[in-house]
């Protein structure tokens, strides 16, 4: 459980470093963001049973 909350983490954490690099205005970069985190937190729920 602890291994599959950590690779969620370092995946979430890659792709916000990845949508940075991206060539997008400031506002789609946020959004992009959002989501990402949002599902992010999503995962990390499911993984201590809270769904």
């Amino acid at each position: 459980m602890l291994i599959g909350i950590l690779i969620t983490f370092l995946v979430v954490i890659l792709v916000l470093y990845l949508i940075g690099l991206l060539p997008m205005d400031g506002r789609a970069k946020q959004i992009a963001r959002a989501i990402v985190i949002v599902i992010g937190i999503i995962s990390l729920l499911k993984y201590l049973a809270v769904f």
